[in-house]
């Protein structure tokens, strides 16, 4: 599970979350270290365990043949309150970290493998993702 080693807030504020206003991604956007890359086509925060599930599902189909990089890291805190407390009495504990992603973002790359084994990798990994993606190549 990724987290960073240090954080100077230990909560932050929630952001403001508007479906309408189609904001995109503006770092990341190229296929920089492999050959095939995931890219977000739509906007989430994906947490620690899920960034995990994903790497580990790509990583074990690869086996040793193939290089995964993971091109996120969650470093937003996201808090909960326990179960069965009522509303008020101040926010709750911070439960994890995420990251929030935007559309055009690359998530994962793949090299050292061939063309059909780094995309079934990918596509496995997209689907333990909680947003919309695409295996893209390298231009």
């Amino acid at each position: 599970m990724l987290f960073p080693k240090k954080v100077k807030f230990r909560k932050w504020q929630t952001s403001r979350r508007n479906p309408k206003k189609h904001r995109v991604e503006t770092r990341g956007l190229t296929v920089a270290f492999g050959s095939y890359g995931l890219r977000a086509l739509s906007a989430k925060r994906i947490t620690s365990n899920q960034i995990e599930a994903a790497r580990r599902a790509a990583s074990r189909y690869l086996g040793k043949t193939g290089r995964l990089w993971t091109r996120i890291f969650p470093d937003r805190p996201y808090t909960a309150k326990p179960a069965e407390v009522g509303m008020g009495k101040g926010k709750g504990d911070p439960q994890g970290y995420e990251v929030q992603v935007f559309p055009g973002r690359i998530l994962f790359e793949v090299d050292g493998t061939t063309e059909a084994m780094g995309k079934e990798a990918l596509r496995k990994a997209g689907a333990k993702l909680p947003l919309k993606v695409k295996v893209v190549a390298r231009e």
